[in-house]
């Protein structure tokens, strides 16, 4: 599979730049999310490295055939119900397997976004885990990866160094990558009202 995933990433003009860590487990973050490409890019990206990333789903969709299928795809099932909390599904997860890999679009959304789900950061703080960031550049046609950031546990200083990686890159369409702000402040304008220190 990874001379088959190289020869069609190839075929299109893409190439990976950098390497995924060699850790057993860890967090993908993927963005910017502006097309529905991008999981093409991704997951042919994926098999060219001949690395099991897998990737969240509704545990309705795994009924037989298509379940199989996602499976073999790398798909995770989880109950999104309002009563379950994902969170703490994917921290089990990770905590049941010596092995997991997961990507995860923070975005939630092909469209432009204010604020970034900050599920993956509580994920990889409880579990113990460092943070991949990948993106697709269709200015370069790169598929990019960072070298891993372990978090701290605290948002506010890790979250913007998270989202300046990505504002360096250009998304198949125009998309801005959104200022983070604690949640303590409702919007971008209290945020630059706030006295410098």
């Amino acid at each position: 599979m990874k001379k088959f995933g190289h020869f069609i990433l190839k075929l299109f003009g893409w190439k990976v730049v950098g390497e995924l860590p060699p850790d057993k487990k860890y967090m993908v973050v993927v963005a910017p999310h502006t097309s529905n490409w991008d999981f093409a890019v991704g997951l042919f990206a994926r098999f060219s490295v001949g690395v099991k990333i897998n990737f969240l789903a509704k545990n309705q969709l795994f009924f037989f055939p298509l379940g199989l299928l996602l499976r073999i795809l790398g798909g995770a099932p989880v109950n999104r119900s309002k009563k379950n909390n994902t969170v703490e599904q994917v921290v089990e997860i990770f905590r049941s397997r010596d092995e997991f890999k997961l990507a995860i679009t923070p975005e939630g959304t092909r469209g432009p976004v204010t604020r970034w789900k900050e599920g993956f950061y509580h994920i990889a703080c409880q579990a113990k885990l460092p943070i991949v960031m990948v993106a697709p550049d269709y200015s370069t046609k790169e598929l990019r990866i960072h070298e891993k950031f372990q978090p701290s546990g605290d948002i506010d200083t890790d979250f913007p160094k998270i989202l300046d990686f990505f504002r360096t890159i250009k998304g198949r369409y125009p998309k801005e990558i959104p200022v983070y702000f604690p949640k303590k402040i409702k919007s971008k304008l209290e945020l630059e009202a706030l006295p410098e220190e």
